[in-house]
């Protein structure tokens, strides 16, 4: 990981000074930095020998940066990892043109690697997470959105770039398509098992540890699992409380929180996630053993642990 840092760093080197205060301000951030691990964990448990892990384990981090500072524009978000939003602290206009040019960046290294599979791959991965952004866009305010529904959008915006992160280190191992499948599968379970821990500890977490405002979802009209959970069993006037909440996104958030606690949305939530780790866990089944098939183990139960 700190080759892949380097990596990191040296690609952000631009002659243009905005584009490089923006991206150090936004990798120096911090973050989990979860998608380039499980891509860097996923290629040592399978083998791989080369070095081409380090600059794929890049391109996947900074896609995912890309999509971030274009989602705190769209969202109006104003608080990620503990500081101010890019487009808080250096405008909507600059964070938008950086994302893009750490979308285009991510593709020119892409490049290096010669592989026509790996191009393929997460060239449609970026589509796949475009119609995941525009579905969420769609439910936005909307109480008819169904279980089946919001999964559908988690698994193309969040888990779609955990799955390519494995894939892609199964296609640089050259591994059977067997052995590919079930990896992927692995970083598609992973992936939704962190956006639904995400949906719960936006009602039961806190704001220094999560390094996001609590209730932003709420507030954005958007109905994630808990919410939908509720309208389906919640009494009639907790239903009328979280119609109007996702409506408006003007709802009393304590109060929205404390219905939301007081049933069993949360563990109906955590229950789809343990569901999750359980399915990327047997899906490891198919690797021999190693440190590092143990540590993408235990990246499933930190999952369901985390706080933050």
């Amino acid at each position: 990981m700190q080759a892949v840092n380097t990596e990191i760093y040296k690609r952000l080197d631009s002659e243009v000074a905005l584009i490089r205060a923006i991206a150090d301000y936004l990798i120096s951030s911090g973050g989990k930095r979860l998608r380039p691990t499980l891509l860097i964990l996923m290629a040592n448990a399978l083998g791989y020998q080369g070095n081409h892990h380090r600059i794929l384990a890049a391109v996947i981090e900074f896609i995912h940066t890309s999509t971030l500072l274009h989602d705190d524009v769209v969202d109006e978000s104003d608080l990620r990892r503990g500081r101010e939003t890019a487009n808080v602290a250096f405008g909507n206009a600059a964070s938008v043109l950086v994302g893009d040019y750490l979308y285009s960046r991510s593709f020119e290294m892409m490049v290096e690697v010669e592989s026509m599979r790996i191009m393929q791959v997460i060239s449609q991965a970026t589509t796949v997470i475009a119609e995941g952004e525009v579905l969420q866009l769609m439910n936005l305010h909307d109480v008819d959105v169904t279980e089946s529904r919001y999964m559908q959008v988690i698994r193309y915006k969040t888990a779609k770039l955990f799955e390519v992160a494995t894939q892609v280190a199964a296609i640089l191992a050259e591994v059977e398509k067997p052995v590919e499948e079930a990896v992927k599968a692995y970083g598609r379970h992973i992936g939704t098992a962190f956006q639904l821990v995400d949906d719960v500890l936006d009602y039961s977490g806190n704001c220094v540890s999560l390094g996001k405002n609590l209730g932003d979802d709420l507030k954005e009209g958007k109905p994630t699992l808990p919410l939908i959970r509720l309208l389906d069993v919640g009494t009639v006037e907790q239903q009328a409380l979280i119609r109007h909440a996702i409506k408006t996104g003007e709802a009393d958030f304590e109060a929205v929180a404390q219905v939301i606690q007081s049933s069993d949305a949360l563990d109906y939530a955590m229950g789809k996630a343990r569901q999750e780790v359980k399915l990327a866990q047997a899906a490891l089944a198919c690797l021999p053993e190693s440190v590092y098939k143990d540590a993408l183990m235990r990246v499933g139960q930190f999952a369901l642990e985390r706080t933050v």
